[in-house]
């Protein structure tokens, strides 16, 4: 296969800037060729992206969660050393059809035999190509044959009885792993694992089939250790509390447990109180210090006690009563048993017991178990080429898709679908926003995506009642801010058409269009003027109340008081500042009718556009600049992405981003309003007035002189 030179390449201009065209498979085969300085993008991630999340794990080669060009560029040549042609990486077939697998190499017809077994397990046997959900469906793939290379033995592996209960009963110590055919079974570090517990768990077995100090061979060993371990220490504490009553008998009333104690007991449910009166002495306390199992054993120990006179006591000698001489012969005696105690296994495996354990060695389970484990790993290669048919065909699927969202921004500047960073449409303010992006931190995303230079709105959206949640952030191309603000909600579509509300919780402010900047300052005068007089307003309000109120209560509680006396002197001062404001007013706006009217009736125009460039042009030139300057580079890169080229967003495309609610086309309209507002003429009349009375002053003073 030839590689395309360097003369063969074509590019494409949008965005303002230069992107590679590629049309057919030896295009994408020599990309390797190609400088990576003409990428526009060298990087992208597998999180955030409208793309299938398998294919690009199986890409993502080291796991870290970006797709970088090595990645792309093997997974490129991978397929083509497969493919007969490589036009099939085009995608445009439905599934990889079988006669394109190249068979004349040892991989590819690795590839082609196990395409055929998938087939045949699948019941297809007479198609002639497999497609990706072919290969994805692995439990009907694996179904029917016992063994398929991962390691995994299930009950299917055997048809020995005798290896499926071992089979199970590892699975019960243990639990299960999951086989490719989806059934669960055991691997081999579990078996190593339960051999080896077995054989420790046996050889301490082994170490007490025989206690020379007891007399021979110590039946139910455990349940005596475990009952020897449960009362050594109480008894311990009742011999030495009987040891401090002979030292001092004064003691004695204070050692069998405070009265308090006893007192705390009565009105209660005694049979509720076990763990209270199990903290109370074993027995009553006295001088002598003899334990006699048939009175005076505190009830809580009653039981244990009886079995320990009747099973551990005979080991050391028959006894009816046990003194503190006694006791320590016993504990003597029984020293081997509690050392082996103490050395005890903890295992699952010893709830199986002794003698089923033993059939384990003996039969030569373990070996059985491993002969399995070996025989599906010899298929390990054979199955691992079935994921390779995976592999294949989600590239011939998918990697031109990709190639054109990554190499080049084709979908998204062509504008003939979405690219795979376009994760929906957002619907807010009556306009639609198609440059929508997932974000997972949006403080942190918009720390970096400020610099592309557009209006963004982040959005929180959910669906199905909190439970999927998801951030996005939108840019606003089209139209203006006025009444965008955090809190307003909004509804999001995602790329598989599911509806999300949607509430916008941070904006990055930049100028949307050069008709807002126009606007702005007038409209933020008209707020500014607004605000003043609400305020205005809302202050004399607010006055006038306290007033009437504070007139109220000192009316009922004064009525003799005089009213306060008139101050000519304080509403004069109030009047002439308030007629020199207006004289102040009056003639300002007098000098600029006069100055306007003195001019040639040509210069008039001139005037006010001058004007009106003063108050907007400002504005318009920073927005102009800014918007030359939109960047879809820091948008991206503020996920995740390294772009390699200056993604310009003009305006006539950032226009097509965002599309303005208008009526579709051939709609009819009424204009017929029945809740309009009443219009009142009398603004219009007092307007004529003003006009006709600025038109005589003029006249009166030679401003304008008719002819």
């Amino acid at each position: 296969m030839t590689e395309p030179q360097r003369s063969s390449w074509h590019f494409f201009r949008a965005g303002g800037f230069d992107q590679l065209l590629l049309e057919t498979g030896e295009e994408l085969l020599a990309l390797a060729t190609l400088d990576q300085k003409l990428w526009v993008a060298l990087s992208c991630p597998v999180e955030g992206v409208a793309f299938d999340r398998r294919t690009l794990e199986l890409m993502d080669t080291d796991q870290d969660g970006q797709i970088r060009a090595p990645e792309l560029l093997a997974a490129l040549a991978w397929a083509g050393a497969r493919l007969k042609n490589p036009d099939t990486l085009l995608g445009r077939d439905e599934g990889l059809p079988l006669a394109a697998i190249n068979d004349q190499t040892g991989e590819g017809r690795r590839l082609l035999a196990s395409a055929r077994t998938i087939l045949a397990n699948l019941g297809k046997e007479e198609s002639l190509r497999v497609t990706v959900e072919d290969t994805c469906d692995s439990e009907k793939i694996f179904a029917q044959t016992p063994f398929n290379g991962d390691g995994v033995i299930t009950a299917a592996s055997t048809d020995d009885g005798s290896l499926r209960e071992w089979i199970a009963a590892i699975m019960e110590c243990y639990g299960g792993e999951t086989d490719r055919s989806g059934e669960p079974g055991i691997t081999l570090p579990k078996i190593e694992r339960f051999a080896a517990e077995t054989a420790a768990w046996l050889a301490w077995q082994g170490e007490a089939e025989q206690f020379p100090a007891m007399g021979g061979p110590v039946p139910d060993r455990e349940e005596i250790a475990r009952l020897w371990s449960d009362l050594k220490g109480k008894i311990d504490d009742y011999f030495l509390r009987c040891c401090l009553a002979a030292y001092d008998e004064r003691a004695t009333a204070t050692l069998n447990g405070p009265e308090t104690e006893i007192l705390a007991l009565v009105g209660k449910d005694l049979m509720q109180q076990g763990e209270a009166i199990g903290a109370l002495p074993l027995a009553a306390v006295t001088a002598t210090g003899t334990l006699d199992p048939d009175h005076g054993i505190n009830p809580a120990w009653g039981e244990r006690i009886h079995r320990f006179f009747r099973e551990i006591v005979p080991l050391s000698g028959e006894q009816r009563l046990l003194c503190a001489t006694r006791w320590e012969a016993v504990k003597a005696d029984l020293a081997p048993l509690e050392e082996w105690w103490h050395r005890r296994v903890e295992s699952p495996v010893a709830r199986m017991g002794s003698r089923r354990l033993r059939l384990w060695e003996d039969a030569g389970v373990e070996r059985a178990l491993r002969a399995l484990v070996a025989e599906d790993l010899a298929l390990r290669d054979e199955v691992e080429a079935i994921v390779e048919v995976e592999r294949l065909a989600r590239y011939c699927r998918d990697i031109s898709s990709l190639v054109n969202n990554y190499v080049s921004f084709r979908d998204f500047y062509s504008r003939r679908g979405k690219a795979i960073f376009q994760v929906g449409t957002l619907y807010l303010d009556s306009r639609s926003c198609e440059l929508c992006v997932s974000v997972t931190d949006s403080a942190k995303h918009a720390a970096l995506a400020t610099l592309s230079r557009l209006f963004l709105v982040y959005c929180d959206c959910v669906r199905s009642g909190g439970r999927e949640k998801m951030t996005i952030a939108a840019a606003m191309t089209a139209g203006d801010s006025d009444q965008i603000m955090v809190g307003r909600n909004g509804l999001f579509y995602d790329r598989q058409g599911r509806d999300w509300n949607a509430t916008v919780v941070r904006i990055v402010d930049h100028p949307i269009s050069i008709r807002q900047a126009f606007w702005g300052p007038y409209k933020r005068v008209a707020r500014s003027v607004g605000e003043m007089i609400q305020k205005g307003a809302a202050a004399r309000s607010r006055a006038t109340e306290e007033r009437a109120a504070l007139s109220v209560i000192q009316g009922g509680a004064s009525k003799s008081v005089p009213p306060p006396a008139y101050d000519a002197a304080r509403f004069a001062g109030i009047f002439a500042a308030i007629g020199l404001a207006i004289g102040a007013i009056g003639t300002a706006v007098a000098s600029l009718v006069t100055g306007f009217f003195k001019l040639a009736w040509w210069q008039m125009p001139l005037a006010l556009a001058t004007m009106v460039f003063i108050i907007s042009g400002p504005a318009m030139s920073i927005a102009w600049f800014k918007l030359r300057q939109r960047n879809l580079g820091p948008l991206l890169d503020a996920n995740g992405w390294a772009v390699n080229a200056r993604a310009k967003l003009n305006i006539p495309f950032g226009r097509s981003l965002t599309d303005l609610a208008r009526l579709p086309e051939g709609a009819t309209q009424s204009l017929a309003d029945p809740f309009a507002e009443q219009k009142s003429h009398w603004k219009g009349c007092l307007l004529l007035l003003l006009l006709a009375f600025l038109a005589l002053y003029a006249w009166q003073t030679g401003l304008i002189k008719f002819r």
